[in-house]
């Protein structure tokens, strides 16, 4: 026995002679880790973004005084303030002030574009528990009455459409992890039955020299777990490269809902993890596509 897996050994060079960066067979693995790797998070930073955007609107509303009058939006702003802190299930109130306001339009209007004659609307952050949010039309007609020309607008009306974009865009993701993951497999399967067509008539002279099917398979499925190690490597690195390129980008902009999109540390984990779960399933599929296939040539 210890002669056989001797013999094994030594035609293991002649079975696959071919060096690790030979051949399309690594480099296509590459290519599909980089791809499921990219996917995978898009999925995870699409769902943070959802999560963010979740929190951030959640029961939130937001009070509009459109009052042209400086003086009546002045006092309508500061009674409806006066209102919105006593109702019950409001958990903060917040007015926005000139400068921020002027601040938040200055990217449509230019700096100082907020002139004496410009009428900007009085605007009133309201963060509202469950239930009362549930009951904003109340809430509404409340303040209407001490401020005529309020608006209560619901955010998360508004933000709703974006986030179940954003949970589409997800499974998206994840429906594109999963078909790069079964065209691993089929193309291990493929690479697996070539390699056997390639070396059949050196196969049969093990066989008749007293080798197994689990010997002779288990000396294509190392080749293939080194093919996928390598590929595995190649497309980690690839893919930390372009999403540290992309965070960097979007860093830049300093967009608050992109920057949502970040991809959580456990997320990171399990993108790490990817390459490895890439190994192992390419030399299982690599050893029952082999055996399957040697079971028929005998």
């Amino acid at each position: 026995m210890k002669a056989g897996v001797r013999r094994l050994g030594a035609a293991d060079a002649r079975l696959l002679p071919e060096g690790r960066l030979a051949g399309p067979m690594p480099w296509v693995l590459a290519i599909m880790m980089f791809l499921t790797l990219l996917a995978a998070a898009a999925g995870f930073g699409l769902g943070s973004a959802a999560r963010g955007l979740s929190a951030d609107v959640g029961n939130r509303a937001t009070v509009q005084i459109v009052e042209a009058n400086p003086d009546r939006r002045e006092a309508e702003a500061r009674a409806a303030v006066a209102l919105l802190e006593r109702q019950p299930g409001v958990e903060g109130v917040r007015r926005i002030g000139d400068s921020e306001m002027a601040r938040l339009l200055a990217p449509w209007l230019g700096q100082g574009g907020l002139g004496g004659d410009i009428p900007v609307p009085g605007m009133i952050d309201v963060d509202l528990s469950p239930a009362a949010y549930a009951q904003l039309d109340r809430l509404r007609a409340s303040v209407e009455t001490v401020a005529p020309s309020a608006r209560v607008d619901d955010n998360g009306q508004w933000l709703a459409p974006l986030g179940r974009l954003m949970r589409a865009l997800q499974w998206l993701a994840v429906a594109l992890v999963l078909l790069m993951i079964a065209a691993t497999a089929a193309t291990v399967v493929l690479a697996a039955r070539a390699a056997l067509d390639t070396h059949r008539s050196t196969i049969e002279v093990l066989h008749l020299m007293g080798a197994t099917d689990v010997q002779v398979a288990r000396l294509f499925q190392r080749r293939i777990a080194l093919d996928a190690a390598f590929g595995g490597g190649v497309g980690l690195v690839a893919a930390a490269g372009v999403l540290f390129l992309i965070g960097s980008r979007v860093a830049a902009l300093g967009s608050d809902l992109l920057g949502s999109a970040e991809i959580p540390a456990a997320a990171w984990l399990l993108l790490v993890a990817l390459p490895l779960f890439g190994i192992l399933l390419a030399t299982l599929v690599a050893r029952a596509a082999i055996l399957r296939a040697l079971g028929r040539m005998l």
